[in-house]
C-alpha cells in the first residue's frame, strides 16, 4: 500500500516546454527560408549571366558577318534561354551602334528585391561585366 503522500505523477509536456519547442522550431524555420531564398536568387543570377554571354556571343557573330552590331538583336535561339527566366528578367540591347553594343539584363519582381545589389547585369563588346562587385 502507498503512503498518502505519494503523488502520482502525470507524464508528458508542459504548454512552456511546447511553447519554447514552437519558438525554437520558428526560428530555425526562418534562418533556413533566407537561405534558401538566397540561394534560389543566386541560382536565377547564374542562368541570367549566362543568356547574357549567350548574347553577346550572338552579337560578336553579327560584327563577323555584317562588320557593324548595329543590325543586331535579341537571337531567337535565345528565346528558351529568355523564356525560362521571363518571370525574374528582361534582357535587352539597348540601341546597338556600328561600333558598340551593351546587353543587359534587368531583374524583376521578388528577383530584383531578393537580389538588389545585382538588379541590372550588363556585358560589352569589349567584354566588360558591369556591377563587378560580387554580382559576377
Amino acid at each position: 500500500m502507498q503512503s498518502p503522500l505519494h503523488f502520482n505523477r502525470q507524464r508528458g509536456f508542459t504548454l512552456i516546454e511546447l511553447l519554447v519547442v514552437i519558438v525554437i522550431a520558428g526560428v530555425l524555420a526562418r534562418i533556413a527560408y533566407g537561405s534558401y531564398s538566397t540561394s534560389v536568387a543566386k541560382g536565377r543570377r547564374n542562368a541570367a549571366q549566362g543568356c547574357l554571354m549567350e548574347q553577346a556571343q550572338y552579337m560578336e557573330r553579327v560584327f563577323t558577318t555584317n562588320l557593324s552590331y548595329a543590325s543586331g538583336a535579341l537571337p531567337a535561339a535565345s528565346q528558351q534561354c529568355q523564356s525560362a527566366l521571363a518571370a525574374q528578367y528582361t534582357f535587352s540591347i539597348p540601341s546597338p551602334t556600328a561600333s558598340a553594343f551593351s546587353v543587359r539584363a534587368s531583374a524583376i519582381g521578388t528577383q530584383a528585391t531578393t537580389d538588389a545589389a545585382c538588379n541590372v547585369m550588363t556585358v560589352d563588346q569589349t567584354g566588360t561585366r558591369a556591377p563587378a562587385a560580387n554580382c559576377w
